[in-house]
């Protein structure tokens, strides 16, 4: 089944629900990095809130998500964009912790409990938005919904959940999105709030193979699906923007390479693909700067 986000409404539309897949692009991703299980959790929770945040944009809108906590793991980025394209890295993916008093894969322990996460939207306009918040948990679903209520002033609850086999395959990847309308009965709040607290983990809710609705059926009786979407991995690199990049960095620095007189190495670290620019193709580089 392809990875898929679901938007609806809820509780007599006073709710936005979203609801999302993400097993097949957090296996291929994590296939090109080689993350190990407690990476592969985290990084597949925060592609789960990308991909979601992702449904909230219209036409070409897209954002970028960084979890900076001071975890092994280091920087989580991922990019999502409003059609659905999602791709993303992990600045260590190879990171190996015992499980924690639960049991389970220790996320917070590889994200950290303290740092920032950060959130900017390119929605079109001259300036782009840019909110941030303080990780309070390092289990990122809890961060992410402080992140909504705080930065965008959007009460939200956020569940998110990776299940990883003994194999380090994906079984399941995904999460939902909850947020209260302005306005919203108090009653259909605490309704909302008994329902999220008896449902199940949305990772083995997914594992078990549920659709959207029979999840959100769950929290309410009443919704409506607006739209259901296919989301997927898509790097966008190129050599073109390698090239735009080397030029960045200056006239001296490219000079300092030609002068080395070898072919460099650059590689992307989203898909890992690799580019290599010959001497005479850095001296080209350099003269276009100069032009």
């Amino acid at each position: 089944m392809s990875d898929y986000l679901t938007k609806m409404l809820g509780f007599n539309k006073q709710v936005r629900i979203y609801v999302t897949q993400t097993t097949n692009m957090l296996e291929e991703m994590c296939e090109l990095n080689g993350a190990t299980p407690v990476v592969r959790a985290a990084f597949g929770r925060t592609i789960s809130v990308a991909a979601m945040m992702g449904g909230m944009l219209k036409g070409k809108e897209r954002l970028n998500i960084r979890v900076e906590g001071d975890g092994p793991i280091g920087k989580i980025v991922v990019d999502a964009h409003a059609d659905g394209k999602i791709r993303g890295y992990v600045s260590n993916p190879v990171v190996e912790l015992p499980l924690n008093d639960k049991g389970k894969l220790d996320v917070r322990g590889a994200v950290g409990t303290q740092g920032l996460i950060y959130v900017i939207k390119d929605i079109g306009l001259k300036d782009y938005f840019t909110g941030q918040t303080e990780i309070i948990s390092g289990e990122l679903g809890e961060d992410f919904a402080y992140y909504f209520t705080v930065s965008e002033q959007v009460p939200t609850a956020v569940s998110v959940g990776v299940l990883v086999d003994t194999d380090w395959s994906i079984k399941a990847s995904g999460g939902l999105i909850v947020q209260v309308l302005p306005g919203t009965d108090e009653a259909v709040l605490d309704q909302l709030e008994a329902s999220l607290a008896d449902l199940p983990p949305i990772s083995g809710l997914l594992a078990d193979g549920k659709t959207p609705e029979e999840i959100v059926a769950m929290i309410c009786d009443d919704f409506e699906v607006l739209e259901t979407q296919e989301i997927y991995f898509e790097c966008g690199c190129s050599r073109e923007r390698f090239e735009t990049a080397l030029m960045s960095i200056g006239k001296d620095e490219l000079e300092s390479m030609i002068n080395d007189g070898e072919t460099i190495e650059t590689v992307c670290n989203f898909c890992h693909k690799k580019y290599y620019f010959s001497v005479d193709e850095l001296k080209d580089l350099k003269s276009r700067i100069e032009k």
